[in-house]
């Protein structure tokens, strides 16, 4: 059973899956992770989809049969035998996420999602069409898209900030065939579309007239979606130990750029279930309420909305955390559901005693300027001939940073690298010393051409496909346009 993080209302892990968030708001949550005992020994020399299907089964034991099938999918959609390969950058490690269909993290996680919804409806016996509303700062979108179009008895709806995205982000999104698929373009920021697809969800949640569908969420909000993330934490430690740069139980810190807190939480859950990870190190770029509240217990969303060259950072409330927080506080779902509803009321909350003591103890943060990020691209290219797209330069940044503070020990380290380069093509090609094209799309060849390294086919692709989504809508239509 996982829980609300507001309340004490609980259900089995497939329903939380279909549901995506609690009916009270809050995000579901396996309160008893780290009293279960997780064999994390026994994992280290299996293969991505075998150590996939251990963790599903553990975290989602509800899903213990199917584990194997959902995970089996792996290999077919990833370039890399590896799924998640490690690479050595310097003294550090990179870990690469982004050799799946869409060229970014998410697929880790979206690749399995639409199987574990499938599933689901089966074991509950749910007739109804489940419907998919998802906001994105980027790659969520396209991710979610791949994985669910034209899956029998779903569909789904993307909005995304107009102007808030890459260029090939939004192409990805607005180009994407399927016949239950819808994208929308949104006149705000991303927060305005998390907010208004949480809304949506409540205003689902209160009317009784849609008999014949299910709202669920393709959001890290979705545990779902968070549980495959879990994942690759295992398996850069065990390629590490393959590798022989560490024995077992040496801690491993993990340095990861995220925005909505969810990456990096999948850290914190492999953590709790025994892995020997050591500090967690929160990267954030100018939008940096992320590293203000781990450093002070503060969080203020007042403050300016910065759109930067990580795109997909530019966030200034992240959901996840409120998973933390149940966590740090050892499940008081009172003080919770209270900071939740200052922050909605207020557009603050202040965190203090123990439950910040016990984040500190495990997080640390830096934050990345905009200069900073193209300095660390090409000094990356430079020294190493790593090419690094925006988002995974901001948590090198953030590593060196890091690493004169008080809290490094001098454990290996990895950083999580969340994208392709060619996703950002004019940013990188930039900070490298080329001259990015008026045309998107040639600015990625001509990184190629720069660099050697091919431009993904997914990536390529684009540039001959039709755009069949055009829709934009005001925030305030969001729930409307979701329920219709």
């Amino acid at each position: 059973m996982v829980q609300s993080t507001r309340s004490m209302f609980s259900v089995s892990d497939t329903a939380a899956v279909l549901q995506g968030i609690a009916p009270d708001g809050g995000l579901f949550v396996d309160p008893d992770i780290s009293s279960r005992t997780f064999d994390v020994s026994a994992c280290m020399r299996l293969s991505y989809p075998e150590l996939a299907a251990r963790v599903f089964s553990h975290l989602l034991p509800g899903f213990h049969e199917k584990a194997k099938e959902i995970a089996s999918v792996y290999p077919g959609k990833f370039s890399a035998e590896e799924i998640t390969p490690l690479r050595p950058v310097g003294d550090n490690y990179a870990l690469e996420l982004y050799h799946g269909p869409t060229s970014a993290f998410k697929d880790v996680a979206l690749s399995v999602l639409p199987l574990f919804i499938t599933a689901a409806k089966s074991m509950e016996g749910i007739h109804q069409r489940i419907s998919i509303l998802t906001a994105t700062s980027g790659d969520t979108g396209k991710a979610a898209l791949e994985g669910f179009h034209d899956v029998p008895g779903t569909d789904i709806t993307v909005f995304f900030p107009n102007g808030g995205v890459s260029l090939m982000q939004k192409t990805q999104m607005i180009t994407q065939e399927g016949n239950n698929v819808r994208v929308c373009a949104v006149q705000g920021n991303f927060d305005d579309c998390q907010r208004g697809v949480k809304e949506a969800f409540a205003r689902f949640h209160q009317e009784s007239s849609h008999p014949d569908r299910i709202l669920s969420s393709a959001n890290s909000i979705n545990i779902g979606r968070l549980v495959p993330q879990v994942v690759y934490y295992f398996s850069a430690y065990s390629q590490l130990l393959s590798a022989g740069n560490i024995t077992f139980g040496t801690p491993v810190d993990f340095i990861v750029p995220t925005g909505n807190f969810g990456d990096i939480l999948a850290g914190y859950l492999a953590r709790e279930m025994g892995l020997p990870v050591g500090r967690l190190v929160c990267a954030s770029n100018a939008n940096n309420v992320l590293t203000d509240f781990i450093l002070t217990g503060v969080y203020n969303r007042h403050r300016p909305f910065l759109k930067t060259s990580s795109p997909s950072m530019d966030i200034l409330v992240s959901s996840n955390l409120e998973r933390m927080l149940f966590y740090a506080s050892c499940g008081d779902v009172s003080l919770v559901s209270s900071l939740m509803q200052t922050l909605t009321t207020e557009g603050a909350y202040t965190l203090t005693g123990e439950p910040l003591k016990r984040i500190q103890s495990v997080f640390s943060a830096a934050c990345c300027s905009e200069s900073e990020t193209s300095e660390t691209i090409a000094k990356l290219w430079q020294e190493y001939r790593w090419l690094s797209d925006t988002h995974t330069a901001v948590a090198f940044s953030a590593l060196e940073k890091y690493k004169t503070s008080s809290s490094y020990d001098g454990n290996p380290c990895v950083v999580l690298s969340t994208a392709s380069p060619f996703k950002f093509p004019a940013t990188v090609l930039s900070a490298i010393g080329g001259v990015p094209s008026a045309d998107e799309f040639e600015t990625a060849f001509l990184l190629s051409e720069k660099t050697g390294i091919p431009v993904p086919k997914n990536i390529a692709d684009l540039r001959t496909k039709p755009v069949l989504h055009t829709d934009l809508i005001e925030v305030s239509d969001i729930v409307s346009y979701a329920l219709s």
